[in-house]
């Protein structure tokens, strides 16, 4: 039977229902934690959380899927708290946000020790949790092009997720021709592969997404709700409409099947401030309503939100 891996063990898949498959509970950069900027007590993150997430859950929302790495943030006691506490599925990450990210002692890991690493974490547990990991992060250093360490993340995901049948996923699309070029040397199929943030405002006009469907892989428009017109915007805020109709445009073109969608929010914000008033609920409150007032129907709806994921995160070992 097809499963997932959550953080409160394996599901079958028709268990998971609409997914937001690229989210944070709480995402920042190694140390943030101990910034006192951003530092906030358990019971101060519970208490903003917990009410996202139940709000996810009455709106129909089934899993929640965090996208957060190692050495940002993730922590798998308090995920399995929240998801007992409000009914939401959470999938937790193994993976690094980008090279960039990794502390010192991963960052000077060979390809095979990470790799080995990944792959405990998926059948085995993150740390003491019993909680297993259902998705693996990578991730391209800040500059735009994937620097060795980035390779050797990219190389060893690849190795876990055949090794596992988990599936990977990509902070970025950005140098998509050495990330295919690695995932196609170690045999990894590229429908286990989502590329995220296609849809940000720096990488809008750069990203080659219909080069990447060719290849075979999966495309996550995920950034909805990082819109100029909301407060401080990030550098790769876009106006609404402009994103809305990329995602139009690139359905049109016969992709559904290909496509997922997201709203890349922190739950609780650590290190990073992310966007004032931009959670996960953004899918329910602004895209699903935007989407059908654009004409798309409730089937298709189904696909983006239900059935592709469904088919990603399945396990295929």
């Amino acid at each position: 039977m097809p499963r997932v891996n959550t953080v409160l063990g394996p599901i079958p898949t028709e268990e998971l229902g609409l997914v937001a498959v690229h989210e944070h509970i709480g995402y920042g950069m190694p140390g943030s934690e101990l910034d006192t900027r951003w530092w906030k007590s358990p019971e101060e993150r519970y208490d903003e959380t917990v009410p996202k997430l139940r709000q996810f859950h009455e709106y129909g929302g089934g899993t929640f899927v965090d996208a957060t790495g190692i050495c940002n943030g993730r922590d798998v006691n308090y995920y399995q708290s929240l998801s007992e506490k409000t009914g939401v599925h959470i999938v937790a990450s193994t993976g690094f946000v980008g090279g960039d990210t990794a502390l010192p002692f991963f960052a000077r890991a060979s390809v095979d020790y990470l790799a080995a690493h990944f792959i405990h974490e998926i059948t085995v547990g993150i740390g003491t949790t019993g909680g297993r990991a259902g998705i693996i992060k990578v991730g391209v250093s800040r500059g735009g092009r994937m620097t060795d360490l980035d390779k050797r993340i990219y190389r060893a995901a690849a190795k876990a997720a055949l090794a596992t049948g988990v599936p990977v996923l990509t902070h970025l699309a950005i140098d998509a021709e050495n990330a295919i070029a690695i995932f196609t040397e170690e045999g990894l199929p590229l429908d286990r592969v989502l590329f995220g943030h296609v849809d940000d405002g720096v990488n809008a006009d750069k990203t080659r997404d219909t080069w990447i469907a060719d290849q075979g892989g999966r495309i996550g428009f995920d950034t909805f709700g990082y819109e100029t017109e909301l407060p401080d915007p990030p550098f790769w805020a876009r106006p609404r409409r402009q994103r809305l109709e990329h995602f139009l445009r690139f359905i049109g073109e016969g992709r559904l099947h290909q496509v997922l969608a997201s709203a890349d929010a922190n739950c609780s914000p650590l290190g990073w401030p992310g966007v004032k008033g931009h959670t996960v609920n953004y899918i329910f409150e602004d895209l699903i309503p935007d989407l059908r007032a654009a004409g798309l129907d409730e089937a298709a709806i189904t696909t983006i939100f239900v059935d592709n994921p469904a088919s990603f995160l399945s396990i295929t070992n």
